[in-house]
């Protein structure tokens, strides 16, 4: 089968090989995918760049959509023809999307709804995910004010949508005013631009002094400064799923306990069983009633997986990168 792969951490342009691997066949418990595309994050670029291998090779990208045409002892025949999506794809091992065929356990190819196309499949498994997994562990926001931080990234595009849908308030920090516009396309009220280092005052200029009721963030490098300076009300919290370097923060205790102020953390690739279930579950139900819109960038071929590389560590474009597969 062609794929991309990598056996070095290093830029793209370095590491990154296009060409031919054995096609893997599919072993008790898995099916393969015959893959339309593959969804390229922030977390592939990061790995490519610097995580350890942990073997003699990379085929990057764990998320991707395509149909099964393969399976193994133990899954049912029936799945052979059904639309999926994957996650999870290259997470702890070796072979993820980047390539015409991924095998993987049953459970990682989650249904694609027949209205979902697979460029949009292919952002479910990480942008999909980590933005129901923060809305849920958000609780009840109905009436309730949230800062979104990235509001135009690509899980912040989902939260910010499932957020006004549940009925909150969404304030939005971005970049630039395109990223502006791209976030309030999606339902943001306001948004703020966190380049000119004012966005606290400005939440509460928002909020009557009082702070969001949630904040769920992408950076908590930047964030946690903020905890100590009134961005949240009183018995409030904040929603975490990542965070630039460094990756050891200090916040203010004294704040945050008398604030009453809740904390959660998650990682998406390391959901419960439960979680991950009831996620998978809801957000097909999501994408089968068309109640999310998908910002999707022209494809890349696997040719151009550098490139494609290249523009997510850009960071500048408003939509997700992904890859479109040839048979």
């Amino acid at each position: 089968m062609k794929t991309a792969w990598y056996e070095s951490n290093g830029e793209a342009k370095d590491v990154m090989t296009v060409g031919e691997r054995p096609t893997p066949q599919a072993g008790a418990g898995e099916v393969r995918v015959k893959l339309h595309t593959s969804g390229v994050n922030p977390s592939d670029v990061k790995s490519r760049r610097a995580r350890p291998l942990g073997g003699p090779y990379i085929i990057p990208h764990s998320d991707g959509a395509g149909i099964i045409d393969q399976v193994g002892a133990g899954v049912p025949a029936s799945r052979i023809g059904e639309r999926v999506w994957t996650w999870n794809a290259q997470w702890q091992r070796p072979d993820g999307t980047a390539a015409e065929y991924v095998v993987l356990p049953s459970a990682q190819a989650a249904h694609l709804p027949d209205n979902t196309s697979f460029a949009a499949g292919a952002c479910m498994g990480i942008p999909g995910l980590t933005a129901l997994q923060a809305v849920r562990l958000a609780g009840d926001v109905k009436g309730k004010q949230v800062l979104v931080t990235g509001a135009s990234s690509a899980v912040g595009h989902y939260i910010t949508q499932m957020l006004v849908q549940a009925g909150a308030t969404v304030i939005g920090t971005v970049g630039n005013e395109a990223k502006a516009a791209h976030a309030k396309a999606a339902g943001a009220s306001h948004t703020l631009f966190y380049k000119n280092g004012q966005t606290v005052d400005e939440v509460k200029a928002l909020t009557q002094g009082q702070g969001v009721d949630v904040v769920i963030d992408m950076d908590f490098s930047t964030t946690a400064a903020w905890l100590a300076q009134g961005v949240i009300k009183h018995h409030g919290q904040l929603v975490c799923y990542g965070s630039n370097p460094p990756p050891d923060i200090s916040i203010a205790f004294r704040a945050m306990l008398f604030g009453s102020f809740g904390l959660k953390f998650f990682l998406v690739y390391d959901l419960l069983p439960a979680d991950r279930e009831a996620c998978v579950q809801q957000l097909n139900s999501m994408l089968s009633a068309g109640k999310l819109q998908h910002s999707l960038l022209p494809s890349f071929t696997l040719d151009q997986v550098v490139q494609a590389h290249e523009m997510v560590e850009a960071g500048q474009s408003i939509g997700n990168v992904v890859l479109a597969i040839a048979h």
